[in-house]
């Protein structure tokens, strides 16, 4: 290929250019990065610092047992329900626009839920931080694709990111711990608005979005209500399946109908002229191939928070604050593998070669926890298994993040983005749900094999703990399973190739320097 054909091809694909081929100065861009990050960062934290500051909500609302998941399934509904169109507008209004409109909504949000009186307007405050939430995250992400071109910029730019993305929920536990046991729950709402406020007011002033990558066509209503409507039937089915069981006659029908209205969805994007989801984004191999591999990973990764923080606090003992710092080598390993393994690596060999054996490390780490006693050691056990993980994530989802809009038209980048926000949202919903049923059935049979045996209360006390271990082992062995199954799917449809050798050029004062590679897309 000439160097002509292969400059043309990289920036088809959206691939590495030169280092200014973003329009958008250096040191602009490494400044916007970390306002962007502080975005992402409280995105995440938001998904797990509720659920810390959650029962202290409910008696504090008078906030009914059969009521209280609406804390966390009003959002997970808004937000999972109105990704697609939060993608298309970002794509449609400019992405800088969105990301401070985003910011915006999300305190302003944040702000009534701290001062909620009561149990509906807690959800209405939840309801519409992921109606926003939906709206700022595919935005910062495609901020980042079309910024950052250039193949070093981009693995940097990415590895922070994904380790934000991967390693925020840990460090969530850890904050909602503190301010919960320290403060008060609001704060765990009010902390929001900082983090909004500075965001908002850093992107308004660095943020230079690169000209002409806006999608002016007309909106595809027809597609927005069938994506919403599809998507939040499906995630309100698997929120449901985990609280009143898979064979409920509602959870089946969010099922059917979400099926029917997201074979419809599939249909209409394939016959109208500006689809809200172009085909063309999820059918290419290296994209979809992301897209599914990485919803299967979270699926793992969203149960064994979950499990993990449950066994620490019931079955351990753990106050909220410790259990948050167990969670830190969890966040050290994720951080190390996507800023120091995956960014150092993603110039050099194939993504698949990174996110494969990441997710085969992930694996390993999850099957050390099978091994979970009611005295199991921190230190022997726990900590190598969340060292491991951290690791392998860390690793795999840094070049699944950049390769999920890599090649992306940038008129396309929103909605590629919102895709992958989509598919750790569905793949979060699944994962709390399908392996939460498995554990809570493993749990009632032991206890029910077990219990008769048991003569004294202390006894029976064990037996329910030594149970719901056993629950907690049975999911796990299947999140090793999945996890197993992504690095198979990473290896087998991810065929993006490694980086072309940089050639040595001639610069103007004659001395050479190396030219930046543009990846080769195997076909």
């Amino acid at each position: 290929m000439s160097a002509t054909a292969s400059s043309a091809s990289g920036k088809a694909l959206g691939a590495p250019g030169s280092p200014g081929s973003s329009g958008v100065p250096g040191a602009n861009r490494w400044k916007a990065l970390g306002f962007i990050a502080i975005a992402q960062l409280m995105v995440v934290l938001d998904a797990t610092i509720v659920n810390i500051a959650l029962p202290s909500a409910q008696q504090d609302l008078g906030i009914s047992d059969g009521n209280r998941q609406w804390v966390v399934t009003a959002y997970a509904l808004a937000f999972g329900g109105l990704l697609l169109f939060g993608g298309r507008m970002a794509d449609l209004w400019g992405r800088k626009r969105a990301f401070v409109l985003g910011l915006g909504g999300f305190a302003a949000a944040s702000a009534l839920g701290g001062a909620a009186t009561n149990g509906a307007m807690m959800f209405g405050a939840r309801a519409l931080q992921g109606v926003f939430g939906a709206l700022l995250a595919p935005a910062a992400l495609s901020l980042l694709a079309v910024m950052f071109t250039d193949g070093r910029e981009r693995a940097k730019a990415f590895g922070i990111y994904g380790a934000i993305a991967g390693g925020g929920g840990a460090v969530g536990l850890i904050l909602g711990g503190f301010l919960t046991e320290y403060l008060d729950w609001r704060w765990t709402f009010f902390v929001n608005i900082p983090f909004a406020v500075v965001a908002a007011a850093g992107a308004y002033f660095v943020i230079r979005e690169p000209a002409g990558g806006r999608n002016r066509s007309p909106l595809d209503i027809p597609g927005v209500v069938l994506s919403t409507l599809g998507l939040v039937a499906l995630v309100y089915g698997f929120t449901r399946a985990e609280s009143d069981g898979w064979s409920d006659s509602v959870t089946v029908g969010m099922f059917v109908a979400s099926a029917v209205l997201l074979a419809a969805f599939v249909l209409v994007e394939s016959r109208v002229g500006a689809p809200l989801l172009p085909l063309r984004v999820i059918t290419e191999r290296n994209r979809g191939g992301v897209y599914l591999s990485l919803g299967l990973a979270i699926i793992a990764m969203f149960g064994l928070f979950l499990f993990l923080t449950y066994y620490l606090q019931v079955v351990k003992g753990y106050s909220p604050v410790r259990t948050g710092f167990a969670f830190l080598p969890m966040v050290a390993g994720m951080i190390t593998g996507s800023t120091q393994i995956g960014a150092r690596l993603m110039t050099r060999v194939a993504p698949r070669l990174l996110m494969g054996p990441g997710f085969l490390v992930a694996a390993v780490g999850m099957l050390l926890l099978t091994r979970m006693e009611i005295g199991s050691s921190y230190a022997a056990l726990l900590l190598p298994a969340m060292l491991l993980l951290g690791l392998g994530m860390g690793t795999a989802f840094m070049p699944a993040m950049s390769l999920a809009t890599q090649g992306v038209e940038p008129r396309d980048s929103g909605v590629a983005s919102a895709m992958v926000n989509t598919s750790q949202q569905v793949g979060g919903a699944i994962g709390t749900a399908l392996l939460n049923t498995i554990a809570a059935s493993a749990t009632t049979a032991y206890v029910a094999d077990h219990i008769g045996g048991a003569a004294s209360r202390s006894q029976q006390q064990l037996v329910r703990l030594q149970g719901q271990v056993e629950g907690y082992t049975s999911a796990i062995w299947f999140a090793v399973g999945i996890l197993v199954v992504a690095a198979v799917i990473a290896l087998s449809l991810v065929n993006a190739g490694r980086p072309a050798r940089p050639a040595a050029v001639s610069s103007s004062d004659g001395t050479d320097r190396d030219e930046v590679a543009v990846p080769v897309i195997a076909h």
